[in-house]
């Protein structure tokens, strides 16, 4: 179904690429041919991760520190990738999110997933989509949300206020750009375990006990399924889809809407001590 060289000469940049969902979407993208493009703030993880999969696959990796709610910063980026060609896809990957309950967040809560979640799209899809339109070369665009981002969801406020913002998003460029060459999805994801952060998301094992629970399928997905998916969503084979938002979530979304409402009930003072967001802002991945 993948051939080794499905995305051969396609230049491909992943915001949050360096760790994560953004890491495993590299990966699978250099296996199939394409040169792949990471970035995100911490310099060292993106240096260890281009060394790691530098020798995956035909493809070739390169990266730079960016962080993309500093919009000089993205237009930078994007100014230095375009020298060697302009991208053929994009992936706005880079997210940022917490458990905790509303009433203690404070302004910086907000505005660090926000900024990072929607801002940064934002800045990467126009910084990316401008240059399309102006040269007329075709392109396509895949951001992730979230399958709470048309319901909302109890204690993750912020970010489901940003991915409802990234869905928006997804569907008006579509149709505004589809006619001009700009093709524009997203993939909804339910839980997949990734290092670090799911942990802070799931703090006990009677917590993810419960999500599982909830789920269809009883397990989470994987960054390899969700890795397919986006390839998939980025090809050519699925040209014929504009503004769509796939769900990937084993049925969860259908279970129950709201991904962390009934978990949020399931946690002691000590897990929301554990959870407040002073201590969960700074491990946010641009």
């Amino acid at each position: 179904m993948f051939r080794d060289d499905l995305l051969q000469d396609k230049r491909i940049l992943i915001t949050g690429g360096g760790t994560g969902l953004g890491k495993g979407m590299a990966r699978r993208f250099l296996e199939l041919g394409a040169t792949a493009y990471i970035c995100g703030r911490r310099r060292v993880v993106l240096e260890e991760t281009q060394a790691e999969l530098r020798q995956v696959g035909r493809g070739k990796i390169d990266f730079i520190a960016c962080d993309v709610r500093d919009l000089p910063g993205v237009e930078e980026m994007i100014v230095t990738i375009w020298r060697d060609g302009p991208l053929d896809i994009v992936v706005n990957n880079a997210a940022g999110n917490f458990l905790a309950r509303t009433e203690e967040l404070s302004p910086g809560a907000f505005e660090a997933v926000i900024g990072i979640v929607l801002t940064g799209t934002i800045n990467v899809t126009m910084a990316c989509g401008r240059r399309w339109l102006q040269s007329g070369h075709k392109g396509v665009m895949l951001n992730i949300a979230a399958t709470y981002a048309a319901t909302g969801s109890a204690y993750v406020v912020p970010s489901a206020i940003a991915k409802a913002g990234v869905v928006a998003l997804t569907r008006s460029l579509a149709v505004e750009w589809g006619n001009r060459g700009v093709r524009i999805n997203a993939i909804a994801s339910g839980p997949i375990p990734t290092e670090g952060a799911f942990s802070r998301l799931l703090p006990r094992p009677e917590i993810e006990k419960l999500a599982l629970d909830r789920n269809p399928l009883g397990r989470f997905g994987t960054v390899e399924e969700l890795a397919n998916l986006a390839v998939f969503m980025v090809s050519d084979g699925s040209g014929y889809i504009n503004g769509e938002v796939v769900t990937m979530d084993g049925g969860e979304w259908l279970e129950g809407a709201g991904e962390f409402s009934a978990l949020g009930r399931k946690l002691t003072e000590k897990d929301w001590e554990a959870l407040t967001p002073r201590k969960s802002r700074n491990r946010t991945d641009a």
